[in-house]
């Protein structure tokens, strides 16, 4: 068994165990690094989980009552029906592409590798020309929505508004919080906490998006097994999942820039790589928040089946595989955190207020459990 952390690494693997030279060792590895995440595993189980009901009092906080808080330029959602693959393609970030295809290094770096470097340099002259033939023959189809939405934290959830009145709740997204006492940690933090508190009095904005570069990659990548060629059927899926989230980044600064704070960046691809912007944009299933169950809320907000032609499989996977979705938080001290162990508590109060059996919440955050449910 393989287990890749994002679906852009697959194509590294698959090569790796297609190719009889490289197979043994490749399994060997992976064995051996499979033994070691048992033993961090099983480390992890002895962390210091706090109760949660002490994890919430030490939430992160501000003084809401002169907190800054932008208003987007607009409410609802936005359709993207076709973006030009053209206007993506600056916004690539390639370091994540070599590591798909097995090759450790970041991106231009890589190029002086002494080890990889000849390979990785064929490798993206290869990406290069295919990715020239997809833009100018239009082969894949990069379609997306975003939109913002009225919002107060209530707890460990966003409660979510039809308009500025705030008078008609249309949804809530549910967060979890931090348990893991690090040394020194003294606050836990969950995405709630960057969201202006019902009791604030304050008026603030949640957003979300939902973007896909994958309309085509499927006919695309057929074409080349029909010939028999594994390496370019490969690469078409790499290059389509670069896209969507090279689509991810552009459309994050087009969000930006309607919430009224983006407009007067002047950041470049390395330095938005490297998140060098206000806001955030975690994805359900990813580390500030882990739960995939998360998802069809968002979709149905909005509607991204028709709007983007994106669907959800029974497990909660996105189709096109080549798609990101997410939230965007707006607060200038919202940052990326790991939720990583709760307990027992947390997921009895966390499926309560999403109305789900207990059961159910420990399948799907299993990974996360501090516990033997």
């Amino acid at each position: 068994v393989v287990h890749v952390v994002d679906a852009s690494r697959a194509a590294g693997v698959v090569e790796n165990l297609l190719n009889p030279a490289l197979r043994e060792a490749y399994t060997e590895a992976n064995r051996a690094a499979q033994a070691r995440d048992v033993e961090n595993f099983q480390k992890r189980q002895q962390a210091t989980l706090i109760p949660y009901e002490q994890a919430v009092a030490k939430r992160w906080t501000t003084d809401w009552s002169v907190a800054e808080i932008s208003a987007p330029s607009f409410l609802g959602v936005r359709t993207l029906p076709k973006v030009p693959l053209a206007d993506l393609v600056p916004f690539i970030d390639w370091s994540p592409f070599f590591m798909a295809w097995e090759l450790k290094g970041k991106y231009p770096a890589i190029f002086a590798d002494a080890t990889v470097g000849t390979e990785a340099r064929k490798l993206f002259d290869d990406a290069r020309r295919m990715l020239d033939d997809i833009v100018a023959a239009e082969s894949l189809e990069a379609r997306g929505v975003y939109g913002f939405f009225p919002a107060n934290s209530d707890g460990d959830d966003i409660v979510l508004y039809r308009d500025d009145e705030r008078t008609e709740e249309i949804g809530r997204v549910h967060t979890l919080r931090q348990q893991w006492e690090r040394k020194g940690q003294d606050t836990f933090y969950a995405l709630a906490d960057f969201v202006a508190p019902l009791t604030s009095g304050r008026k603030d904005y949640l957003g979300g998006f939902a973007c896909t570069a994958g309309h085509g990659c499927a006919e695309l990548a057929a074409r080349f097994d029909r010939e028999h060629d594994d390496y370019n059927s490969i690469m078409a899926k790499a290059l389509a999942d670069r896209l969507a989230e090279a689509f991810a980044e552009w459309l994050h600064r087009q969000a930006r820039i309607d919430w009224g704070f983006g407009q007067d960046e002047n950041l470049d691809n390395e330095a938005m790589i490297a998140e060098q912007y206000r806001g955030i944009r975690p994805a359900p299933g990813y580390p500030a928040c882990p739960d995939h169950t998360e998802k069809p809320a968002l979709f149905a907000l909005l509607d991204a089946e028709r709007a983007a032609g994106m669907h959800l499989t029974e497990s909660y996977a996105m189709t096109p595989a080549a798609s990101v979705s997410g939230l965007y938080f707006g607060h200038p001290e919202s940052r990326y955190f790991a939720v990583d162990r709760i307990t027992r508590d947390q997921v009895e109060a966390y499926a309560a207020r999403k109305g789900m059996p207990v059961k159910d919440v420990e399948r799907w955050l299993a990974p996360n459990l501090g516990y033997d449910p």
